[in-house]
């Protein structure tokens, strides 16, 4: 429901900050991750996430997309709640989780508080196919730039695309023309080649 909040830096703690916008200020939930990345900013902009329950409504926020994405993929597992991503997100880097996946060390998530022998297994399981799909770092580091060959790579893989068959086939489209390509542009091209 909520993409982004971006305003005053209101309240800062560990487990949550209250960020001031439009005269509101929004109680968000954040991981340690969030609370480093943040440091002594006076605005801030967090990627939410809205848990709507029968008896609350609750934000969590990410310092970046690749975090929130993340977050998105670990909740997706059953046993795994928002208080349990979050909590692991907080233990260990987000980038140290998605190895750990990939790579399917088991101890390295049986770690993190909360997470059992079980979970850890669970996770592995169901979330190492997904992440090796995306590439090692998908997750993570999303382009800070924003080209249109980038904004274009970033919506095939959204669509579902394996990542590096669809880098070939934008840049097959890119180098296919002289001209400067748009986002939708490159997308159609690059569609025609998958």
């Amino acid at each position: 429901m909520y993409e982004y909040i971006d305003g005053k830096l209101a309240f800062k703690c560990p487990a949550y900050v209250v960020i001031e916008t439009g005269g509101i200020g929004y109680h968000i939930h954040i991981s340690l991750n969030t609370y480093s990345a943040l440091k002594d900013q006076e605005r801030c902009k967090l990627y939410t996430w809205l848990a709507v329950r029968e008896d609350s409504h609750t934000l969590y926020g990410f310092a970046d997309e690749g975090e929130r994405r993340l977050f998105l993929y670990l909740i997706s597992v059953n046993g795994i709640g928002a208080n349990t991503g979050r909590m692991m997100l907080s233990s260990i880097t987000p980038a140290e989780i998605e190895q750990a996946i990939i790579s399917g060390d088991i101890n390295e998530i049986k770690r993190i508080k909360g997470i059992g022998p079980k979970s850890a297994q669970r996770l592995i399981i169901e979330l190492q196919d997904k992440l090796k799909k995306d590439g090692t770092g998908t997750l993570i580091s999303i382009p800070k730039n924003n080209t249109s060959r980038d904004e274009a790579l970033s919506a095939l893989v959204m669509l579902g695309f394996v990542k590096n068959t669809a880098e070939k086939a934008v840049d097959a489209a890119v180098k296919s023309t002289s001209e400067i390509l748009t986002v939708e542009n490159i997308i159609k091209i690059a569609l025609k080649t998958l």
